[in-house]
């Protein structure tokens, strides 16, 4: 169950691009030990809520709280030197360069961190690739690799956006369990993405995104039966939620 306060709030967000609104009030939690899933269709306004509440995008309103911090103007590298890390949907992995090679040093000079990243390598199954460029990994793989830098931090705060997307069902399989490992190691984490018969099961807390606006669900059961969100999201076929 989530924790009264949570660790990282996004809440009240908007934003526009010219005289398309694409936010209208946007608000996402993050609880340390639970993942919190942002569901919604694709360009419903998911990214660009994380993308805000990171600061890679600017707010028109809203406010963005970490840690007991609270800011109008969110920049990634001060919520980074705090503990929060972002991994976006584009990937992280440059295009040159063995895999190798990339996490040696994404995992240098973080105390602690080669030997996290030496443990994410193989939990994540990336050992017999690590001397792949990133042209010759599979989309999975590269996803995985983008994961294992993030438990290579053990970030306080984790914000994935949509890490399901394009992957094969053995890499999903692998990406939740090092989310769900993640989280019960106290870090709160929150994924986007909507890809129903993955995520319910994964989430603690549910928000449902639709039309630029977000409602907070609670429980991933609460959800399921939720009236509107079946209706209008979820649809008649799903009767409960496979744990």
């Amino acid at each position: 169950m989530a924790e009264p306060r949570p660790l990282f709030a996004a809440e009240g967000v908007g934003r526009s691009f010219g005289t398309r609104q694409v936010l209208k009030n946007g608000s996402v939690w993050a609880w340390p030990g639970s993942i919190t899933v942002l569901l919604g269709r694709n360009g419903c306004g998911k990214s660009t809520l994380l993308r805000c509440a990171v600061g890679q995008v600017r707010m028109d309103h809203g406010a963005v709280h970490f840690g007991g911090v609270s800011t109008l103007r969110p920049r990634l590298h001060r919520l980074a030197r705090r503990g929060l890390f972002f991994l976006p949907e584009i990937g992280m992995l440059p295009r040159r360069g063995r895999l190798r090679t990339h996490l040696a040093a994404a995992a240098a000079g973080v105390a602690g961190g080669a030997e996290r990243m030496a443990a994410a390598v193989a939990a994540l199954g990336l050992t017999a690739v690590l001397d792949n460029h990133r042209a010759e990994l599979s989309g999975g793989e590269r996803r995985r690799a983008d994961l294992a830098v993030a438990l290579s931090r053990a970030p306080r705060c984790l914000l994935a956006d949509e890490p399901f997307t394009g992957i094969q069902p053995n890499d999903q399989e692998m990406v939740s369990r090092a989310l769900r490992a993640l989280a019960d190691g106290g870090t709160a984490v929150v994924v986007t993405g909507h890809e129903v018969p993955l995520l319910l099961p994964l989430a603690d807390q549910v928000v449902w995104m639709s039309a630029g606006t977000t409602h907070g669900l609670g429980s991933p059961e609460a959800a399921a039966a939720h009236d509107q969100f079946r209706r209008e999201y979820l649809g008649p076929g799903v009767d409960r939620v496979q744990r």
